[in-house]
């Protein structure tokens, strides 16, 4: 086995030195933000060290099997930690509401695989070549000669497979089946994870792919696909925003297609946009930094004010730009 990086040894002295603990992560937590935070909150707990795991945002319904002990929590002020680790979150923006409530802190490591990671951290470690911040939390507790548990196991793997896309996104390495055959090894329960994550969908959501079905829009010679989710479509449907994570691929996997657009109103003027690329030459993550966001050369968001037409007809000018310079 390869000599792990230098930073690990960092964070692994940083850990070591430490008693308590608070595990945090993004906004609006996915299946690699969830899985990365409760696998190493278990990780912690089991050496004996005091944890909190925090998030802004509750776990999504399809991702509650992962936390039957309840250990992911929304913040609370007035607490004071000797370590506050953060978990696949490219800004201290993005933890949201625990921003305010993590400054009592000796030390802050930042441990994220998104190319637009600010380096907010005391330590930072930032493989932005990695698929998964969940594979980098397998790398930490393998250096570090901790048991990983099946409970572990379960919350990495799905951290894995879910920001991969099931192992189909070009991200995908080598290295990241030999990490999932190393969960699997030790306890990851495939049967249950695939039924929890890929195959229970709520009604809601399926209103909500109905709805993408009937919605979405195409331009550019179909190589712009788009949709917009406005808050009466969510209140029509009974879904809430959780419910929307994923969607944009099946705008993604439309033949045509080449950037998938999903563009979701948060506020009468403000919103969420997300993008998705399947061309190597098309760099969402820089499209995305030119409205204030970030994320990865595939994948990638931003949160934008003002009206939702003017949002639109400067995000969409974008993408045409960029799949404009692509073909010179």
């Amino acid at each position: 086995m390869k000599a792990h990086p230098k930073i690990i040894d960092r964070i692994l002295e940083g850990i070591r030195e430490s008693e308590t603990f608070c595990v945090v992560g993004h906004i609006r937590p996915d299946g690699d933000c969830i899985g990365s935070q409760l696998g190493l909150t278990l990780a912690l707990q089991s050496e004996g060290k005091k944890v909190q795991c925090w998030n802004q945002d509750p776990v999504p319904q399809k991702l509650a099997f992962l936390d039957p002990k309840k250990l992911f929590q929304p913040p609370s002020p007035g607490h004071q930690f000797d370590c506050v680790i953060a978990t696949d979150s490219a800004s201290l923006e993005r933890l949201g509401t625990v921003g305010e409530c993590i400054k009592e802190r000796k030390l802050f490591i930042n441990i994220d695989h998104h190319q637009s990671n600010t380096r907010y951290g005391d330590i930072n470690w930032i493989a932005a070549r990695e698929p998964s911040t969940g594979e980098l939390i397998f790398r930490l507790l393998k250096a570090a000669n901790w048991p990983i548990t099946s409970a572990i196991s379960d919350c990495l793997f799905t951290a894995v497979s879910t920001d991969t896309g099931s192992f189909q996104y070009p991200t995908t390495r080598p290295a990241t089946y030999h990490v999932a055959g190393e969960l699997v090894k030790r306890g990851a329960n495939l049967a249950k994870i695939c039924d929890e994550v890929y195959q229970s969908f709520s009604l809601s959501r399926v209103r909500l792919l109905k709805l993408l079905y009937n919605k979405f829009r195409l331009t550019h010679q179909n190589q712009i696909g788009y949709l917009w989710l406005k808050k009466a479509d969510f209140a029509r449907t009974g879904a809430d925003t959780s419910d929307s994570e994923g969607l944009i691929d099946h705008i993604r996997a439309i033949e045509p297609v080449v950037v998938a657009c999903v563009f979701e109103e948060l506020e009468p003027e403000f919103t969420r946009i997300s993008l998705r690329s399947k061309n190597d030459r098309i760099n969402v993550n820089e499209i995305a930094s030119q409205f204030g966001g970030g994320g990865h050369k595939a994948a990638a968001g931003a949160r934008i004010p003002g009206r939702p037409l003017s949002v639109q007809r400067r995000v969409i000018a974008a993408i045409k730009k960029a799949l404009n310079s692509s073909h010179k």
